[in-house]
């Protein structure tokens, strides 16, 4: 065969696979690289009515919009928004789980909803209704408290093992009644709702037994808040505690909404976002 019909046939058999290779462009060559982090995949709220933003609206009622944790409201600076900032492809990708009366045997059932959001973020704060019953005895006992946490967090680690967890330490309600019980407005609030009977009956009085009932609860949620510590570190390295943040706050009446002074306004839900977030290990 010529040489000149080789180089001709090469040259034609060169061209063909240049279009073959061009007209695939259904099936893109695969790459080596990952392609780049949009941050979480959404964030999810389990938990009882703080976490709602219950009474945050001056009503009676869940205020979702003001929660500390999946809030989209202008007056609280939520988990949610500080993530939105930092990933914006998140934008409406928040589920609140969290119900009013709410107890931590609730928590299977709302880490299971999670798990169906295929949430990438969980904030999980609980235990304040396991305390608020109607005396001390019908208090959760601690062991059962920590049984209920355990297997709701078992559901998230197993249905969801790279989500990030933040546990968050039950605030200090004997400090409600410290800054409360002298304000009128605010025992008579507590007397007509029957709000946490187990620690704010009878809130003016200093009879001993009513002394050592409000110990008893204040002991118990110091017991809470190191199960839900020591639940954390048993979940691994993906579950972060706060490390007491929450329950360290030293907050005041300002911080309460003025219909039941007990859960907090939008104010209060912005300071338990600004100190949790912290603890989140997601703040850049």
């Amino acid at each position: 065969m010529p040489r000149r019909w080789v180089a001709a046939l090469a040259c034609l058999a060169a061209l063909v696979a240049l279009a073959c290779e061009g007209g695939n462009t259904a099936t893109p060559r695969p790459t080596t690289s990952a392609p780049p982090s949009s941050g979480p995949g959404g964030i999810a709220a389990l938990g009882d009515s703080i976490s709602t933003g219950f009474a945050s609206c001056l009503v009676l009622t869940s205020c979702e919009r003001n929660s500390w944790s999946t809030g989209d409201g202008l007056r609280v600076q939520s988990h949610y928004r500080r993530l939105l900032e930092q990933h914006p492809a998140i934008r409406d990708r928040r589920y609140n789980h969290a119900r009013p009366g709410a107890r931590a045997d609730a928590l299977v059932g709302q880490a299971q909803a999670a798990v169906r959001d295929r949430a990438d973020y969980v904030t999980v704060l609980i235990g304040a209704n396991d305390v608020c019953r109607g005396g001390v005895d019908a208090m959760t006992p601690v062991a059962q408290f920590r049984a209920n946490v355990d297997r709701g967090l078992r559901v998230l680690r197993t249905g969801r093992p790279k989500a990030r967890v933040l546990v968050v330490s039950i605030p200090d309600l004997y400090r409600l009644w410290e800054v409360g019980h002298e304000d009128t407005r605010a025992t008579r609030a507590w007397r007509r709702g029957g709000i946490c009977p187990a620690l704010l009956a009878e809130a003016t009085s200093t009879a001993p037994a009513d002394r050592a009932r409000r110990a008893a609860v204040r002991d118990r949620i110091d017991a809470y808040n190191a199960e839900l510590k020591a639940a954390c570190r048993a979940y691994g390295s993906r579950c972060r505690h706060d490390g007491g943040a929450l329950h360290k706050v030293r907050f005041t009446l300002d911080l309460l909404n003025p219909l039941d002074w007990f859960h907090p306004n939008a104010t209060g839900q912005g300071r338990i976002a600004e100190v949790t977030w912290r603890s989140s290990g997601l703040a850049n």
